[in-house]
């Protein structure tokens, strides 16, 4: 086995989840990750936590959703006592076919999605973390040979996470200290205001220390009070199965009030018309991890490219909010993302640029 497999499990089990003797641990292994998995099982019994294995697979789901009426139970109690019990939750996403939903309709996955919102609440309680496994199948929708990609993934996750957390920090503490966040590009139409007043940005360094539950991760991240303006998502993504290009979302008062996209427009109003909250963003993230270094469609590592501004249409997460706000709540968080990284863009927090052509103002290259 590949030691960067190894490297992998050690990273994830100790650093990003922080496992402890007699955690109860639920494992879920994605259908091409069971090297992964094996090794993520041994750290664990190094461990000496308790483990029960569970297998996600995109092909069992589509048999199943496909073949459902559609009235699905209301978080099936069998599974909500399974996460209520549970320390922690790993997650390893390894797809065989990263399509595989595609012929799923929308209105089933959204029923779906509707009817599973405290399952996932539960999950979020937990020391959760989700993490990728390289497959032929990824490294395809990347555009990327298989070995590439293997070493591509590697590089995005055997980082010096806590080299990176110290950096993400500066980033922290601006946000943290500020009011109100601009995003611009002159090349486009994007020209959006997020009021930040009263939040906690996250330092998402890979770790549940950090309240960061990705692994690669590379992002500091919060959730928008309010939102007007509008912003061009222009990387191109795969969500529920079926490719998103420019999407164009127009705000006001923080709630979507018009939107388009050149491809995938049916699958991006399935996520807006999902309930109230998916009309109104749950997060602004800035990513941060200099170790992705291109688009591969996978919205795990794109989020976090050096030089990328991602914004999730639903649910905000509790680590942003103070204690006496509840925060947006949503059965959907679906992230959309705009490259800052040409010639005209920038970010601006409280009228102060921070970041100019995808570089931040602590940076060499940095124009200021």
């Amino acid at each position: 086995m590949d030691q960067r497999i190894h490297n992998h499990a050690e990273i994830l089990v100790d650093w990003s989840a922080r496992v402890d003797a007699g955690d109860d641990v639920v494992l879920s292994v994605g259908e091409g990750a069971h090297d992964l998995g094996v090794a993520v099982a041994r750290r664990l019994g190094e461990r000496d936590a308790n483990m029960l294995a569970t297998y996600d697979s995109d092909e069992l789901d589509r048999a199943y959703l496909r073949a459902h009426s559609g009235a699905f139970e209301s978080d099936p109690e069998f599974e909500v006592a399974l996460y209520e019990h549970a320390d922690v939750v790993l997650s390893l996403r390894g797809t065989r076919n990263t399509t595989e939903q595609a012929d799923v309709s929308d209105e089933t996955q959204r029923r779906h999605a509707q009817a599973s919102r405290k399952i996932r609440e539960l999950r979020m309680d937990t020391d959760w973390v989700s993490t990728v496994h390289p497959t032929r199948a990824m490294a395809q929708q990347a555009g990327m040979s298989f070995e590439a990609y293997t070493d591509f993934v590697y590089d995005a996750i055997l980082r010096d996470w806590e080299s990176l957390a110290e950096e993400m920090s500066r980033l922290k503490t601006i946000l943290d200290e500020g009011s109100e966040v601009r995003v611009l590009k002159e090349h486009d139409l994007t020209d959006l205001t997020l009021s930040i007043e009263n939040r906690t940005a996250v330092n998402s360094a890979a770790s549940v220390a950090y309240d960061s539950h990705n692994l690669p991760s590379g992002e500091v991240f919060t959730a928008p009070r309010d939102t007007a303006g509008q912003v061009v998502f222009d990387i191109p993504m795969t969500i529920r199965g079926k490719r998103v290009r420019d999407a164009h979302l127009a705000f006001k008062d923080g709630v979507v009030v018009d939107w388009e996209a050149t491809e995938g427009e049916d699958v991006l109003r399935t996520i807006i018309e999902t309930d109230e909250g998916s009309r109104r963003l749950g997060e602004l993230g800035i990513g941060m991890n200099r170790g992705i270094d291109r688009v591969t469609d996978q919205i795990l590592f794109d989020e976090k490219l050096g030089g990328t501004v991602h914004m999730a249409l639903g649910r905000s997460y509790d680590a942003n909010l103070p204690e006496s706000e509840d925060g947006n709540d949503s059965a959907v968080h679906t992230d959309l993302i705009t490259d800052m990284r040409a010639e005209g863009t920038r970010m601006e927090v409280d009228g102060e640029t921070i970041q100019r052509d995808g570089v931040f103002r602590w940076e060499d290259e940095f124009k200021g």
